[in-house]
């Protein structure tokens, strides 16, 4: 099995308690390509989408937000190319991240300690040390996989675990203090270039041996994303803050006059990075700047570009309690839309 084929996601966890919030079947999609190239795949979902990941342009998975009471748990949903399915986890409790494979597993995280596998058609309940919520899962393979988090809403508690069999650990060897910061994010290049992000600039990189631990500003740094030598962190509160690591050195390449950045995705060659009222940037030769964003005002919480080159992205009332209105949007030649069956 091969790492995922391309990249990435978001990552907006704020230090407020977010609860859950409704969900239905019956919003249709209203595709429009015509408004800046973007096509609105799913709106005003009842709840919040979280996080979007893909092993190909057939094979996309969506998570988001749950509702008390309903039988499927959390909104799970999937596109093999033709229609989108919603899945029942048999859980409850919102997912804000997934991350997978080609061919499989794929695993999802997140409150109450939550982390289930996907395989084979239907999923695992792992067993985790805690009820924190998970915020971030990365792996360099199924068998060197990351859960990173902090208490439910991300004032302290933060933890970093890693998965044996079907049960995932207390990471060994963490620097002293970061269970008073929360940590939001995991990435990285390979089993010995892992970088983790979180609140007051707080950057982990595990290089295969041990934790290093640096600080980059005092603003929290909500997700990371790779790709070759290059590395890129978003985050901020009133603006936003982007971090790039190149030749073993990261600089501020922050826009101020932009709102604060919750998801990010980067190549080898362009970057995406996506944030409050809908805002999405670019990073081209110059640095980064404005994209003809896409026809939405909610926050975008997450990007993810297929091997083709199409941008997806998903979001919505995320910055408090409960999460909802959640949106899909897409930039490609192969808009993804259809009735959720």
């Amino acid at each position: 099995m091969s790492v995922r084929r391309s990249c990435c996601w978001g990552a907006l966890a704020l230090s407020v308690v977010l609860g859950a919030a409704g969900c239905g079947n019956d919003t249709p999609a209203t595709p429009d390509a015509n408004i800046n190239g973007w096509t609105i795949v799913h709106e005003k979902l009842p709840q919040a989408l979280m996080s979007v990941w893909g092993a190909s342009t057939s094979d996309v998975w969506v998570v988001g937000a749950d509702i008390p009471g309903d039988t499927e748990g959390p909104l799970v949903l999937h596109w093999d190319g033709a229609v989108w399915t919603r899945h029942a986890t048999g859980t409850t409790g919102d997912l804000w991240w997934v991350f997978g494979f080609e061919n499989g597993p794929v695993y999802m995280g997140g409150k109450g300690g939550q982390l289930l596998r996907y395989q084979s058609g239907g999923f695992t309940v792992l067993t985790t040390p805690s009820i924190q919520t998970v915020y971030g899962i990365w792996g360099s393979s199924p068998d060197d996989l990351w859960a990173v988090g902090a208490d439910d809403g991300g004032a302290s508690g933060g933890f970093v675990w890693r998965l044996q069999a079907d049960t995932w650990i207390d990471a060994a060897g963490l620097p002293a203090g970061i269970a008073s910061k929360a940590v939001w994010k995991v990435h990285g290049t390979a089993a010995n270039d892992v970088w983790m992000v979180g609140t007051s600039g707080l950057v982990l990189h595990w290089n295969g041996t041990a934790f290093e631990e640096e600080a980059l500003g005092s603003t929290s740094l909500f997700t990371v994303h790779c790709a070759g030598a290059r590395c890129v962190a978003v985050g901020g509160f009133a603006s936003d803050v982007i971090f790039e690591r190149e030749n073993g050195v990261w600089q501020d390449a922050s826009t101020p006059t932009d709102p604060p950045m919750f998801g990010v995705c980067v190549t080898a060659n362009i970057g995406y990075a996506v944030g409050d009222l809908g805002t999405m940037l670019e990073r081209g030769e110059t640095g980064w700047s404005g994209l003809d964003s896409p026809p939405t005002s909610e926050t975008l919480h997450a990007i993810w570009v297929d091997p083709e080159g199409g941008v997806w992205s998903v979001g919505g009332r995320v910055r408090m309690s409960p999460l909802t209105t959640g949106v899909l949007v897409y930039r490609g030649a192969h808009p993804p839309t259809g009735e959720i069956q």
